[in-house]
């Protein structure tokens, strides 16, 4: 005689360990301050109107399935499949199979739509670093700028470069217009970057700007101080004569790497300072290397550069609250 089946949501409070899945999960539910992201969002998320008709879903479902969307790079059709395969992510974001409805793809899609029209990936960065700073995570004396920070393979592009689709096999029958190729080498690469300014300290990133790949580091770096630095680590892409002299002359501290004449050798004590320089900077690797290993971010998803770049906010601001989840729990 068959089994009787039991019920899912039972025969999940009798399972004896938590999966991986579920641990991350719970931690992430726990650090997110979501009181005051709902609050970001709620006067430009869509009300049920007075003549009735189906309700919208709730914000707090459709931000938690945002959520889920990007810590597992998945697309809008992937989110809702995964909803329906994944007890986990439905307890997440609060939805009872049988009892509540499922945002479908299409609904999905258009609550990414209104975060990019809206602007609002940009505020989510912000106002989770607000939180962390209310947390006691403040910003200190020195910040590390650097860009798009991949540890390529042999295969990979340079680690500068967020990979973007480059066939012509599409809709459109063409790259996106929106990004452009650079050489490195004598290979061509087709993408876009992210150049991040990031604590010192802590690791945290706090601030960031989006560029095609053929735009030259330099012109990116106001962007990316807060202001207060006392100190500066950054790749040899950003330097130049008037801002190592403006650093100099204010007495802050300016890290970079020194670069051996062409043919010749680096001086003794130029390597010496170049594997200080490079165990301060080692941290600037966190971010990208949770937004990769962890959430699985290895190449753009979207066409053009806003949908690509108000992705980049919301993951950063997700990778924040990882790197410090630790401290936020205790």
């Amino acid at each position: 005689m068959p089994k009787q089946p039991a019920f899912p949501g039972l025969r999940d409070a009798m399972k004896k360990k938590q999966t991986r899945r579920e641990l991350f999960l719970s931690e992430m539910d726990a650090v997110v301050p979501w009181g005051r992201l709902l609050a970001l969002i709620a006067p430009h998320y869509p009300k049920a109107g007075p003549k009735g008709g189906r309700p919208p879903m709730p914000l707090e479902t459709m931000l938690r399935v945002y959520f889920l969307q990007n810590w597992y790079a998945l697309s809008d059709p992937m989110a809702e499949e995964t909803l329906y395969d994944s007890e986990a992510m439905r307890r997440f974001a609060g939805i009872e199979l049988g009892d509540d409805r499922i945002p479908d793809e299409t609904t999905i899609l258009n609550f990414r739509h209104l975060l990019e029209r809206h602007g609002l990936t940009e505020a989510i960065f912000a106002d989770v670093n607000a939180h962390l700073a209310d947390k006691g995570i403040t910003l200190r004396s020195g910040t590390l700028v650097d860009v798009s920070g991949r540890t390529p393979s042999v295969r990979e592009s340079p680690r500068k470069i967020i990979d973007a689709p480059s066939s012509t096999k599409n809709k459109a029958g063409a790259r996106d217009p929106e990004m452009s190729s650079t050489k490195k080498g004598n290979t061509w690469y087709f993408g876009m970057k992210a150049h991040v300014g990031v604590d010192a300290e802590s690791g945290v990133t706090h601030s960031l700007e989006t560029s095609t790949a053929r735009v030259h580091d330099s012109r990116i770096w106001d962007e990316l101080l807060h202001g207060e630095e006392t100190s500066v680590w950054a790749d040899k892409g950003y330097v130049n004569a008037e801002r190592e002299a403006a650093f100099s002359d204010d007495g802050k501290v300016w890290g970079v790497m020194r670069k051996a004449p062409k043919g010749g050798k680096l001086h003794p004590e130029d390597e010496k300072i170049n594997r200080i320089i490079a165990m301060v900077r080692a941290r600037v690797e966190h971010p990208f290397r949770i937004l990769k290993r962890q959430f699985g971010y290895v190449k753009t998803r979207y066409r053009g550069l806003a949908k690509n770049r108000a992705q980049l906010f919301t993951l950063f601001a997700l990778g924040n609250l990882f790197l410090v989840r630790r401290r936020l729990l205790a």
